[in-house]
């Protein structure tokens, strides 16, 4: 198994190498960049972070944060649940006050169905104390 040796490691990242961009047709130089692994891990780290920060900024600091699932404006959620807890206890006084209607309505049409009770009371006769 292979050693692990960071000076090695170390040096071949700063190991400088050149890109040379050329005129296909001339073979002209265009631009040459003198590089080295290092300094590109270095550039791509620090373009990732600003675009990560950038994108973070700009949902932070505008209202498309609104649009992300489960964040919103801590007023505007508690007053959604006022909202939600008013509207129920609308619904169901509704329905109270609608039963009620329907109740009085037959009532007064007469149409109560008369229901005899037909179970039998047994009561107890008082017992007598003797002393």
């Amino acid at each position: 198994m292979a050693k692990f040796d960071a000076n090695s490691t170390f040096k071949r990242l700063q190991n400088r190498y050149r890109l040379v961009v050329m005129n296909d047709d001339t073979y002209e130089e265009v631009v040459t960049f003198k590089l080295s692994r290092l300094s590109v891990y270095v550039v791509l780290s620090t373009i990732f972070v600003l675009l990560t920060g950038l994108t973070v900024a700009l949902i932070v600091f505008t209202p498309l944060k609104l649009y992300i699932p489960g964040y919103g404006d801590v007023n505007n959620t508690r007053e959604l649940r006022e909202l939600k807890i008013r509207t129920d206890s609308l619904e169901q006084s509704v329905r109270y006050k609608d039963l009620y209607l329907q109740n009085l309505q037959t009532v007064l049409q007469g149409n109560t169905p008369v229901k005899k009770d037909t179970t039998t009371l047994t009561i107890p006769k008082p017992e007598k104390i003797d002393d």
